[in-house]
């Protein structure tokens, strides 16, 4: 049996900011599914918001709401904008290298903002924070990190959550008795066919919550992302970033004819792709660049361009086809400001996490802040609490036996989350 104060299960931003942000006699434990590299937070492309000034902060916070179709929780919108350039602040001081004009950030503009306030780098943004956050956790002596190692069950008694039933690696079982457990598990897009999101992140948090009584919200606010490179191949859809469309890019039907406005919310910009592939009868719309400088294509965009090239596609020169294809998940286990579930010593943080930052539809690169956030406002919770709780023996709390079967249990946490998600959307039918 493993013993640590604070179990984190997932390794993207959100877990890793998290993890930084307890003091280094705390010991951590973090597990993720898959590789490291494998979590969300690495594909994430535009960027990461932030408060330009305080002139900036009702146009923010407007922007925000109205993506959300004003179902945001003001209080929790209110924490994240007024938390961002601290975030950005301790980013750089990471070694996160945003792009820059000169010696001030740059900043670039993506659909549903009134003014550009995503800081970014090139096109691959989630890549730079998401890996230089790693670095820093792997030089923390009080943080181990267990790849290919998976939770099957969280341990708990009547007084709260002690800790988890993990795989690991070689396929043993384990528990792992815990002061604090964090979900960081990530999204669920690995259960639609159509997805921006690593095949393996299946909602698994979100079903072991509903089988314990967890509060669950909003499990049916699914975003769906406009511009996803279309392909016949099988597999995650590659995500054509919405700078791309903040820079100027636009949408054009079958004849080449613009169609609509780029820079709306991305639910509207969705719908009115789908209604323009049904009216030209074409599993696709195109994507023009064409107004875009070259240099900036070229400075801004480069990993872009290279995956248009790996499909056939010389985005430089010819529009290239877009389709939309579930991106991000706005609902999740129901969690206050400090990221705390329905469970005692139980978090949840990053898009396993509802904290109703992003209302029915998130606003464009509020996701990146918005993990950040309220991952740090966890481990300030947790660390102001750890050293008044004890150790819970849970030797008896749970049985192996009842996790021979993960093949078994996968298909059932897979069954639980797609029966949840279409119960909630017939509720609001």
């Amino acid at each position: 049996m493993t013993k640590t104060d604070v179990i984190i299960v997932g390794t993207g931003a959100a877990g890793l900011f998290c993890a930084l942000h307890f003091s280094r006699q705390t010991q951590i434990l973090m597990i993720t599914k898959e590789a490291v590299d494998k979590s969300d937070s690495f594909l994430a492309q535009g960027g990461m918001c932030m408060l330009r000034g305080e002139e900036d902060y009702e146009a923010y916070f407007e922007d925000t709401m109205r993506a959300g179709h004003y179902e945001n929780d003001k209080a929790s919108v209110e924490v994240m904008i007024r938390s961002s350039q601290d975030v950005a602040k301790e980013l750089l001081e990471f070694g996160v290298d945003f792009n820059h004009n000169g010696k001030e950030l740059a900043f670039t503009r993506e659909g549903g903002h009134s003014m550009p306030r995503i800081l970014f780098h090139k096109d691959s943004t989630g890549k730079e924070i998401t890996g230089k956050l790693l670095a820093q956790a792997y030089q923390r002596d009080n943080i181990t990190i267990l790849e290919h190692t998976m939770m099957l069950d969280i341990i708990e008694d009547e007084k709260g959550c002690h800790g988890i039933v993990m795989q690991a690696a070689d396929g043993s079982l384990e528990m792992v008795q815990a002061k604090y457990t964090v979900l960081a598990c990530g999204g669920l897009g690995g259960l639609y066919q159509h997805s921006t999101n690593f095949r393996h992140i299946t909602g698994d948090a979100l079903a072991i919550a509903k089988r314990h009584n967890i509060e669950l919200q909003h499990l049916d606010y699914i975003q769906i992302h406009p511009t996803t490179l279309y392909s016949e191949k099988s597999g995650r859809r590659f995500l054509i970033s919405e700078s791309v469309r903040g820079e100027g890019a636009i949408l054009l039907n079958k004849n080449k004819e613009r169609f609509c406005n780029e820079l709306l919310p991305r639910d509207v910009v969705t719908a009115e792709i789908k209604k323009q592939m049904a009216k030209d009868n074409m599993p696709y719309v195109w994507l023009s660049m064409e107004k875009i400088p070259k240099e900036e294509i070229e400075s801004h965009f480069p990993n872009i361009l290279q995956q248009c090239k790996e499909e056939g596609f010389d985005a430089m020169k010819e529009c290239i086809p877009v389709v939309p294809a579930q991106h991000y998940f706005m609902g999740g286990i129901k969690v206050n400001l400090a990221s705390k579930t329905s469970m005692e010593y139980l978090y949840a943080i990053g898009e396993t996490s509802c904290n109703r930052v992003h209302g029915k539809n998130r606003l464009a690169s509020n996701s990146l802040l918005e993990s950040m956030v309220f991952a740090k406002r966890a481990a300030e919770d947790i660390e102001g609490q750890i050293s008044g709780v004890d150790f819970t023996d849970i030797s008896r709390m749970a049985d192996l036996k009842d996790y021979q079967d993960t093949k078994k249990l996968k298909e059932e946490y897979r069954t639980i989350v797609l029966d949840e998600i279409e119960r909630e959307r017939k509720s609001h039918e």
